[in-house]
């Protein structure tokens, strides 16, 4: 047996690893749209959940009714996943999970001996972790990574698995665009049907494997996948996360499922409204890579009352969205069409689309396509602040808000590796395609790799480390996101809040007299302006690695005009952001001051009762370096590749931490 072979089988048998030699470049996501694609339920369709009782956990030892922020990671993938697989990968969702509490598990490329040549460990363990491997084809790799399977050496599947030629991705190709191809998935699809219940069945087994149901409540683990949606190669992807163990048959995709709306709907009819305990949330991420359409909602000219139907299934359905990941924030753009106010100079921070050096043309008030290709306009509802204008606009018409969201941020890695984004630390989330500095600096793709970055967090306010009490606080929307610092955020909202910075009962009090992130503001009692109660504690990393110290905290508020403008305004309320500090390039050194904690409570300066508006805070660190910055720091000069003195390259950063918003609505006055 050859040290490749033992290592092969190191991983469960659907996982049997692929060629040796590296891919020429990145795969597209698994979902990728092109002409001639067939929608195809499967036969018979997922089953919905059933009765089942929930395994019964202990009680928390830590349970807090005030709540604690916990960390953690709603956006993962291993192997099981069609690009991940592409790419070199062989991680399992078991491997995720034993990273995600602190293990060390090992990375492509494989050394000469068949071993791993890399190794990650999480120096920081995550309090809580979703394995959210892609939907699509899900059934397709399990067939196709099998060697039992009798379809194992068809031309189809060798194009699926790394290293086949290019006559047998082609043949891969024909037979998926015919839906649930005949060659991997025989002509009723069945084949198909059965891995993808043994890659769910494997995936939901892990999950159950690693949730700690002791009263350490230590680690909790959802059940989860990504639908992976992609109009004229436009991403317009969403993750999927249940609320406990019971779930429907089988996870639902985009060739079962075409619409979003047809999503929710089999969410709602296999889960959500079967009585059994089940329910689900969707989570959409990337609308910086949608070309306008994750948020554009195109009524096409449906009476009013269905507007109003689908504007309330989908606000019942999708409470988050996830702001940063490795492929980009998504919060702003500087310059969109018809938005006005105050100039941001932090919303060129992580931006992935540009064309030989240049941003996007705008698509103004339609959409475009090709943002999976790098191509096509970029519309200022890509970015999360607009979408909340957008919002707002919709429920002066309709009178619901289908975008009312609440913010976290994730990694979207493809190695397994839930919360690895230290900066310093970064080893790309791509295996093989991104397995080195060099490759990190100049592999060019949809969202060229030196302009990706470690990814996000998402920071949740719970009770305990449990999954109904931080689903709960999903479905309420009392979460942040960071960029993948542990900053602790929140925010309140109320008319009368007194002065809470000096209060040792400040978070009982802010609960007693205002309402938390992710909440509209009660109906104003007299003629005040909103109040808004702030709180920040800097990141404290580790002994060997020490957090940044805060710089500011910031309100950025957002409107439609009278003159049917999108508005916004940028509010610094506590903090100083010409403090002094400043960052060492040659040695990613630390200087100037800063604050381990920010409070303050504001009250908007320039309210107008008579118009709707949405509020979040955005905690910002002092300058640190960027991945970039601190990996060609630790090189000889002589040593660093080219690519480390590209000037269009940012190698500083300032990290940072956004509330959900809070909600002012003008209609309840």
């Amino acid at each position: 047996m050859t040290a490749r072979l033992t290592a092969c089988l190191l991983i469960p048998t659907m996982l049997a690893c692929g060629a040796a030699e590296e891919p020429a470049g990145e795969t597209p996501p698994p979902a990728a749209s092109a002409p001639g694609r067939v929608v195809q339920e499967w036969n018979p369709p997922s089953a919905p959940a059933q009765p089942t009782d929930l395994v019964t956990r202990e009680p928390c030892t830590h349970h807090d009714p005030l709540r604690q922020a916990f960390f953690g990671d709603l956006h993962t993938h291993t192997a099981f996943s069609l690009d991940a697989l592409g790419r070199g990968g062989f991680q399992t969702p078991d491997d995720a999970y034993r990273f995600a509490r602190g293990e060390e598990i090992g990375l492509s490329p494989l050394d000469a001996d068949g071993r791993p040549a890399r190794a990650a460990r999480l120096v920081r363990p995550l309090d809580f972790a979703a394995v959210t491997d892609h939907s699509e084809w899900l059934g397709e790799v399990a067939v196709c990574t099998n060697p039992s399977s009798p379809v194992y050496d068809s031309a189809a599947c060798r194009g699926l698995r790394p290293g086949g030629t290019p006559e047998e991705r082609a043949a891969w190709q024909a037979d998926r665009l015919a839906g649930r191809g005949p060659v991997v998935c025989g002509d009723d699809g069945r084949d198909c049907r059965d891995g993808l219940l043994t890659a769910w069945e494997a995936t939901r087994e892990a999950a159950e494997r690693y949730y700690d149901r002791s009263s350490d409540c230590s680690f909790t683990t959802f059940h989860a996948w990504e639908y992976t949606r992609a109009p004229g190669r436009s991403k317009v992807h969403r993750n999927v996360i249940l609320r406990n163990e019971i779930g429907p048959e089988l996870p639902i995709s985009w060739i079962d499922a075409d619409q979003p709306r047809d999503l929710w709907t089999r969410l709602k009819a296999r889960c959500n409204d079967t009585g059994t305990g089940c329910e689900a949330l969707t989570i959409p991420h990337n609308p910086n890579i949608s070309n306008g359409q994750m948020f554009t909602l195109d009524w096409g000219g449906l009476p009013i009352d269905e507007q109003r139907e689908r504007a309330a299934l989908r606000s019942e359905m999708e409470p988050l969205v996830e702001m940063m990941q490795a492929k980009g924030e998504s919060e702003c753009r500087r310059g969109m069409w018809d938005v006005v106010g105050g100039e941001d100079e932090l919303c060129d921070f992580e931006k992935v689309r540009y064309i030989d050096g240049q941003r996007p043309p705008d698509c103004e008030d339609g959409t475009g396509e090709g943002g999976l290709r790098g191509e096509g306009c970029q519309s200022r509802l890509d970015f999360v602040r607009y979408a909340l204008i957008e919002g707002i606009a919709q429920e002066e018409r309709l009178g619901i808000n289908p975008i009312q969201l609440g913010l976290i941020a994730s990694t979207d890695g493809h190695n397994g590796l839930p919360g690895d984004t230290d900066e310093y630390d970064y080893q790309g989330h791509n295996s093989n395609v991104d397995s080195d500095l060099e490759k990190r600096l100049t592999t060019q793709a949809y969202a060229p790799h030196p302009l990706r970055n470690p990814g996000g967090l998402i920071g949740v306010w719970a009770e305990e480390n449990s999954r109904d009490s931080l689903f709960d606080a999903m479905q309420r929307k009392e979460t942040f996101g960071t960029s993948g610092v542990r900053i602790q955020a929140r925010l309140f909202g109320g008319w009368d809040l007194p002065d809470l910075c000096s209060s040792n009962d400040m978070i009982a009090e802010a609960y007693e007299t205002g309402v938390p992130m992710g909440s509209v503001l009660p109906a104003r009692e007299g003629s005040g302006a909103p109040r808004l109660f702030v709180t920040a504690l800097a990141d404290p990393g580790t002994p060997e690695h020490p957090g940044t110290p805060l710089q500011r905290i910031q309100i950025i508020k957002g409107w439609v005009g009278g003159d049917g403008r999108f508005h916004e305004a940028i509010y610094d309320i506590a903090g100083d952001p010409d403090n002094g500090a400043r960052v060492s390039r040659e040695t990613c050194a630390l200087s100037g001051e800063g604050a381990a904690s920010l409070c303050t409570v504001w009250t908007d300066p320039d309210f107008d009762p008579s118009r709707s508006a949405v509020y979040y805070a955005r905690v910002v660190e002092n300058p640190s370096c960027r991945w970039n910055g601190y990996q060609c720091a630790l090189l000889p000069a002589e040593e660093r590749p080219a690519a480390c003195a590209n000037p269009d390259l940012p190698w500083q950063i300032q990290e940072r931490a956004w509330t959900s918003p809070i909600w002012y609505r003008a209609t309840d006055q």
